[in-house]
């Protein structure tokens, strides 16, 4: 449209209404001299006005072809979308969370999908998955992997595809390459046996062959032949060094050295402050299982069907846990300063072991909970930790800790309070042992668990009628309902 303005601009504003004038001028010119009503003197000077009008209206109407071609011309166009980059930035970490360590998913090249992980942070709390928002091809990387970002640092540009991602073809190709070598291996042995019949017609045609014997020397050689071959099989079969020592351990004597995550390390120094600041102590006791071992096997089957989870014990323990710090207020407080905190809520974290480390996701409102509601909250919680989709706001508060070592069959232990926290419990596995019971000796499923406590805060007499409280709910869980 500038173009047209331009060609336009030295126009007079009424050159169409002088182009009408003039070429009626023209016509009333041809019929006056025509009519011989003019001299030539006058007829002339008119014809000289008349032609200069006419190169006018030729430069207009060459101005207007040259509009004609610019409107010819608009219809081309380029679109630079596919040849777009997008810069791929570090999103914006919890308020408790300032930096954190990079993990490369994807390489230089690589193409990637919307919504496909190209790299992860981990943080101290846990791993922010970073996807691509568009389709196309890792380009470039400004960060090495391992090094420390911040929130809204740049991390790669990503060059934009109309469409999904290209499948690469190295794979088919390293796998159509292996399978031809398979397949000559395999043929060798059937189409060696046809070839014997053929020798015996050419031993009876000269008995004289027979007497050489060419054929022992190459049997006497044979066996230098397969000692170098053993040798090499034997240099083949040296152990080499694993590619993930983190998960087995070769014959070889080397060390390795593995950065510690972050999340490794923030863990080792909550643990390590919770030595130094907490004067921790630890009560133990024995549950007889047999009970809501019962309870859990007749009702398992309804329980599945009505709301589509298994009954677990860890809904029992949750809800007893809650109605003993109901009992017992002050393993649900916490010092902060000179002062006690109370509270009259329960938020328990349950802790989850990943291959990253402990995480320790809240379920909140305990108190209000059925087994049903506990049940479906830890399972929503065990899928986001499966997924690597545990958030900051997920493990955030929780007032007590309840730990289930018994998943990996051990028998008693004392478990680390988890800062800032008072307590936590320890659940342990289900081991049948003899009990005396009436005066009897009986074979009961029995499970050791253990209480570990600030002493600063809680004494002695509150931590174990907070774990009798505990035993005597999970034996008979009626007593919550009559408030026992």
């Amino acid at each position: 449209m500038a173009c047209i303005l331009h060609i336009v601009k030295g126009l007079p504003k009424n050159a169409s209404k002088i182009r009408q004038t003039q070429l009626k001028k023209s016509e009333d010119l041809n019929k006056l001299y025509n009519g011989r009503q003019l001299n030539k003197t006058v007829f002339i000077r008119q014809l000289s006005t008349v032609n200069h009008n006419l190169a006018f209206s030729n430069s207009l109407s060459s101005a207007a072809s040259s509009i004609r071609s610019f409107y010819h011309c608009r219809y081309f166009q380029t679109s630079t979308f596919h040849w777009d980059e997008h810069v791929l930035k570090t999103p914006a970490f919890a308020d408790s969370v300032s930096e954190g360590d990079m993990r490369w998913e994807k390489n230089v090249g690589d193409s990637i999908a919307i919504d496909e992980v190209v790299c992860e942070i981990e943080t101290d709390k846990t791993s922010v998955p970073v996807p691509s928002p568009v389709n196309g091809v890792l380009e470039k990387k400004f960060v090495e992997d391992g090094a420390t970002v911040k929130a809204g640092q740049d991390l790669c540009t990503i060059t934009i595809t109309e469409g999904g991602p290209t499948p690469t073809k190295t794979a088919p190709k390293v796998e159509d390459a292996a399978k031809p070598v398979e397949t000559p291996v395999a043929a060798d042995p059937v189409t060696t046996p046809p070839p014997p019949p053929p020798p015996p017609p050419q031993v009876t045609s000269k008995p004289s062959q027979p007497i050489s014997q060419p054929p022992p020397p190459p049997r006497v050689a044979a066996p230098a032949v397969t000692a170098p071959q053993a040798s090499k099989q034997h240099a083949a079969t040296v152990k080499l060094p694993p590619a993930d020592p983190t998960k087995e351990i070769s014959g070889t004597r080397s060390e390795y050295r593995v950065k510690m995550n972050r999340m490794r390390l923030r863990i080792a120094e909550r643990l390590k402050d919770a030595q130094n600041v907490n004067a921790m102590l630890t009560t133990f006791n024995e549950i007889d299982m047999s009970s809501i071992m019962d309870f859990r096997k007749t009702n398992l089957e309804a329980f599945q069907k009505k709301h589509g989870l298994k009954l677990g014990f860890m809904s029992a323990f949750l809800k007893a846990s809650a109605y003993a710090l109901t009992e017992q207020p002050v393993i649900n407080a916490v010092i902060e300063g000179n002062e006690i905190v109370y509270r009259d809520y329960v938020d328990i974290s349950v802790a989850v072991a990943t291959p990253k480390g402990l995480l320790v996701p809240v379920v909140r409102n305990v108190q209000e909970m059925t087994y049903a509601d506990i049940e479906k909250a830890i399972a929503a919680l065990g899928e986001k930790a499966k997924k690597g989709a545990i958030d900051v706001e997920d493990m955030d508060g929780g007032t007590f800790t309840v730990s289930n070592g018994g998943v990996f069959g051990s028998l008693m232990g004392t478990p680390i309070i988890n800062p800032p926290q008072s307590a936590i419990l320890g659940m342990h596995g289900i081991f049948e042992r003899p009990v005396a019971i009436k005066g009897q000796v009986v074979i009961r499923p029995m499970m050791y668990v253990a209480l570990t406590y600030d002493h600063r805060l809680v004494d002695g007499r509150e931590a174990v009628l907070f774990l009798r409280k505990i035993k005597a709910a999970i034996e008979d869980p009626r007593i919550i309902i009559a408030g026992l």
